[in-house]
Order: structure tokens, then sequence, then C-alpha cells
């Protein structure tokens, strides 16, 4: 389903509250965390790897502008499977996810290098 929800907390609306400043904290917050993954982005061995940090860069960076356009992240995806719901989503929280499952791959599989 194509659905408009404005998520005002964090993961499935986790720490949700009408505080004025809590957005902008928020928003501020994930630029924050974004300037350190641009960093290690800028740092990255392997292509798979930039790949993996630019997704959740970009994914971070979207909820970030949508907290400060709109007071909350609009998520728009909702889905239902064999009898399961999932809470609604946006384009940006996959991006997130698929890139985080992508680093810790690349954690877990990625050769060493041969520095000394």
């Amino acid at each position: 389903n194509l659905v408009l929800v404005g998520n005002r907390g964090v993961s499935f609306g986790l720490f949700s509250n009408d505080l004025p400043w809590a957005q902008p904290a928020m928003a501020a917050l994930a630029f924050g965390i974004s300037i350190i993954l641009f960093i290690w982005l800028r740092r990255a061995e392997t292509r798979y790897l930039a790949v993996a940090i630019g997704l959740v860069l970009g994914g971070a960076i979207g909820n970030a502008i949508d907290r400060l356009a709109h007071g909350a992240v609009i998520d728009f995806l909702d889905f239902h499977a064999m009898g399961y719901h999932w809470p609604a989503f946006n384009v940006a929280d996959s991006t997130i996810c698929v890139g985080v499952v992508l680093i810790l791959l690349d954690g877990l599989f990625a050769r060493p290098s041969n520095t000394k």
C-alpha cells in the first residue's frame, strides 16, 4: 500500500515526541553522522565499500532533509505479507538498511590488505 505517514521519531516511531527542538536536533545528529560517513567514504579502499557507505549517507541526508522540511520523516511504503504487517518506511530507510548490510558483509568477508 501507499500511505502517508509522518514519522516524528526514529526507527519505527521510537522516541516520537512534540518537543519543538526534537526534529532539528535529530536532523543535526543525522548531519553530524553524515560528516563522519563522508570522511569514511573518502577513505574507502574498495568501490564496494564506497557504494555501501554512499547508500547509508544518502539515506541519512534524505531523512534529515525530510525532518527539516516537513517536521517528520515522510514514510509511504506499507507492506503486508502472509498475515504480517511491516511498519511504513521510505526509500531512504531502504538505502540505509541495504547499505548497513553491505558494510557488515564487507567487514565479514573482505580480504585483509597487505599493509604493514
